[in-house]
């Protein structure tokens, strides 16, 4: 009778286990790893700056990227294509250094991961990182969404703080789809903690093994009229030399 006891009361905590909340860190993990391609890669990213619901400008940019084994944190480097007057510029994040390349002048400048690129969009929005590192999150809750597409969604509701200087915002708040650890909504903070700008992960397509959203819509904070869609595509395996992520090789990098 008491090994049946005993036997029943480790059956209960081994099920009380399964089911137990995971805990912040562990899901904005898991959203890394069902995000990020485990391989050095390429991907295009179209941006779209709306006004009152109107285009207001665009810009099509070339993303590379790939993770220092040592660091765990991606090294990108971005390269402009369209509009035309700004093809060949890049700019390039390596670490928590960021600088922008104008091949006109063959200078490279030092500028802000939160530095506007187009719109409400960053230089640090169009980077890969790797959230897990580079933030401590708190699960605050569970909570049911709407999602881009006015669609009901399960989610975990955390409240990420930054853990390195390498983070490119000081406070984030995700909702984190539950059963796909997809990314449905993000808030983003400045330093003094306002509120920046609101971001809707949606579109989700498979690309290079993993299901990634093709497009996120970034709305201002304050202007709800101020819109800016990120849309990504053509994502593909590439071997990134180490070389591309260096401030000096710049002048001399040439990019089929």
């Amino acid at each position: 009778m008491k090994n049946v006891l005993i036997g029943f009361v480790v059956a209960v905590i081994l099920a009380a286990a399964a089911h137990a909340e995971p805990t912040g860190q562990e899901i904005i993990a898991a959203v890394d790893a069902s995000r990020n391609p485990g391989q050095g890669f390429r991907v295009v990213d179209n941006l779209t700056e709306y006004v009152g619901g109107q285009a207001h400008n665009s810009m099509q940019i070339v993303v590379f990227s790939v993770q220092n084994k040592t660091t765990r944190q991606f090294n990108n480097l971005v390269r402009y294509v369209l509009p035309s007057r700004d093809a060949g510029k890049m700019v390039l994040m390596n670490g928590s250094n960021m600088w922008f390349y104008d091949p006109s002048s063959k200078a490279s400048v030092r500028i802000s991961p939160q530095q506007r690129l187009l719109g409400q969009a960053s230089n640090g929005d169009v980077a890969t990182v790797n959230l897990a590192k580079d933030y401590t999150a708190r699960l605050l809750g569970e909570e049911k969404l709407l999602d881009a597409d006015k669609q009901n969604r399960d989610c975990w509701h955390l409240d990420l703080k930054a853990a390195t200087d390498e983070a490119v915002y000081s406070r984030i708040e995700y909702w984190v789809e539950k059963g796909t650890n997809r990314q449905i909504k993000g808030k983003f903070y400045s330093d003094s903690g306002r509120l920046l700008k609101i971001a809707y992960f949606h579109k989700f397509t498979p690309m290079l093994g993993r299901i990634v959203p093709a497009e996120t819509i970034v709305i201002d904070s304050v202007n709800q009229n101020l819109v800016t869609t990120m849309g990504i595509s053509d994502m593909r395996a590439q071997e990134v030399p180490d070389s591309w992520f260096q401030r000096d090789f710049l002048p001399r990098l040439k990019i089929d």
